[in-house]
């Protein structure tokens, strides 16, 4: 079982990785201006991922905790058959937009990008089934947390690497290596922030679960429901601050995309606050309303707004034209950085006092807002006239 379980997750993985900072990309050109526009376009692709977040957990959670998991696996795979089902349906209406590679359409270059592609699977591949030999042979013993801690220093390693390499040897005029810093720096506090916000699926999830009054009119709401609440209010303030965005840039107000980011995070930091005061509250024995937990998710999606589509947006204008497919992959490297970080931070939702968790959790991402609001001009420089 444990076996099977580790093989789906690295078919997820693999295929996440494949889809994810593609239809990124995409969605960048589509919007081959730039600026205001662009960000709002991300905002209303946002919206659209959102409705799947929205769905899924009611589905899914619904049919894992009331028949059984293996019934809630099997819908989120159904799920994900009908997104490809309608991605083919409406490719039409994209045009040409991501058939070719920046390189232009020689065959050449995209066999050679396959054969990259299936090297870079056969490899993580080769690792996994080194890896599971040596542990069930007992000659290696590690265990899961080792293993995170590992995958972190990996993902650190890899980035730093790659950005290194890009901005000595990747050829790259000055102006170039300006926005590619940008976009390193800016790639930190990415990672600060979802290493808070992907907490919703863990320590906020067991608040929902143990310390929350999930009873309404008799019947318990499956704990897995209130993970809908995030996509639902993206999916109702993704317009408005689509309009928004364009709104204040007609009147030259528009904040820069490190404003947006610091935003953000002091968004995200002041979700924290309110779990501090609810957790405070259930030290007393006493299950928390919910409103506790949706005023929390309506913060974190407020500084979401801020930070995940303009972020997404950032890289396709501040990369540089022929890498930015590859720049997005990297980019969503902070996101599974922050993911890491978001599972061993909750891994002390037993330890430490509850408030005290999330008490630590405010403070991080508080002063990564304040450093980051200092940071602001500076990162601006380095954009080289991109807003």
């Amino acid at each position: 079982i444990v076996a099977t379980f580790f093989a789906g997750l690295v078919l997820i993985v693999i295929g996440t990785g494949l889809l994810k900072p593609n239809i990124s990309t995409l969605v960048g050109v589509l919007y081959p201006d730039g600026g205001a526009r662009r960000d709002a376009g991300f905002s209303i692709f946002y919206m659209g991922i959102n409705l799947g977040a929205f769905v899924a957990p009611i589905v899914c959670s619904y049919l894992g905790e009331e028949i059984g998991w293996h019934v809630g696996f099997a819908a989120a795979g159904v799920g994900m058959v009908l997104g490809l089902i309608q991605y083919q349906l409406g490719g039409k209406h994209l045009g040409t937009a991501g058939l070719y590679p920046d390189t232009g359409r020689d065959p050449a270059v995209r066999s050679k990008a396959v054969r990259s592609l299936l090297l870079g699977i056969g490899v993580v591949a080769a690792i996994i089934a080194i890896i599971y030999a040596l542990r069930s042979s007992g000659t290696l013993d590690f265990s899961i947390a080792a293993a995170a801690d590992g995958v972190g220093y990996l993902i650190v390693s890899i980035a730093i690497l790659y950005f290194a390499y890009m901005f000595f040897a990747g050829g790259l005029d000055a102006t170039e290596r300006k926005r590619v810093s940008a976009i390193f720096v800016l790639f930190i506090f990415s990672a600060l922030f979802w290493s808070g916000f992907e907490q919703a699926g863990s320590s906020l999830n067991l608040v929902a679960e143990r310390l929350t009054d999930r009873v309404i009119f008799g019947w318990e709401m499956p704990a897995g429901w209130l993970q809908s609440v995030n996509a639902g209010f993206i999916i109702i303030l993704a317009p408005v601050f689509a309009w928004i965005w364009i709104a204040l840039a007609r009147r030259a107000k528009e904040p820069s995309s490190p404003g947006k980011f610091t935003l953000g995070l002091t968004f995200l930091g002041l979700g924290f606050a309110v779990m501090i005061l609810a957790t405070q509250r259930a030290e007393s024995g006493v299950l928390v309303s919910p409103m506790w937990l949706v005023l929390t998710y309506l913060l974190h999606t407020v500084g979401e707004l801020c930070l995940s589509p303009v972020g997404l947006s950032t890289v396709t204008k501040l990369a540089p034209h022929r890498m930015v497919g590859q720049m997005m992959g990297v980019w969503f490297m902070s996101i599974s950085l922050g993911n890491l970080m978001a599972g061993r931070v909750a891994g002390q939702f037993d330890q430490l006092s509850r408030p005290e968790l999330f008490g630590r959790v405010t403070m991080f991402t508080l002063g990564g807002a304040v450093l980051l609001a200092l940071l602001i001009n500076p990162i601006k420089r380095l954009m080289s006239g991109v807003k």
